[in-house]
């Protein structure tokens, strides 16, 4: 086996970065639950949630699953097929809705 040289080992975080990630998902969990309750969120509510489900997704790969600090080919690995998988969706929703959509503005001229 080879040995690794010192300069190809990344230092992880502090006990107090995770603290703060945790602290942070917290808040993000207190608004999306927040954002559900407020009647003015509703024309909104979906696009919102999936910001903030978005953004603590992204918190919890970098520091949890170390992705932050890892070999660029392993993030490459790990966000190509998200980023396909949030294309097809996308693509899917405005293929399924998109149409509901321009049926019923088409409908009521």
């Amino acid at each position: 086996m080879t040995e690794r040289s010192e300069g190809t080992e990344h230092k992880h975080p502090t006990v107090d970065v995770y603290l703060r990630v945790a602290a942070a998902l917290v808040i993000l969990t207190v608004l999306e639950v927040g954002a559900f309750y407020v009647p003015a969120f509703r024309p909104v509510l979906v696009p919102v949630l999936l910001v903030l489900s978005a953004a603590k997704f992204a918190l919890v790969v970098m520091f949890y699953m170390h992705l932050k600090a890892d070999n660029t080919f392993f993030t490459f690995l790990f966000g190509a097929p998200l980023l396909l998988a949030v294309g097809v969706m996308a693509a899917l929703l405005f293929l399924f809705f998109g149409a509901l959509t321009l049926r019923g503005a088409a409908g009521a001229g």
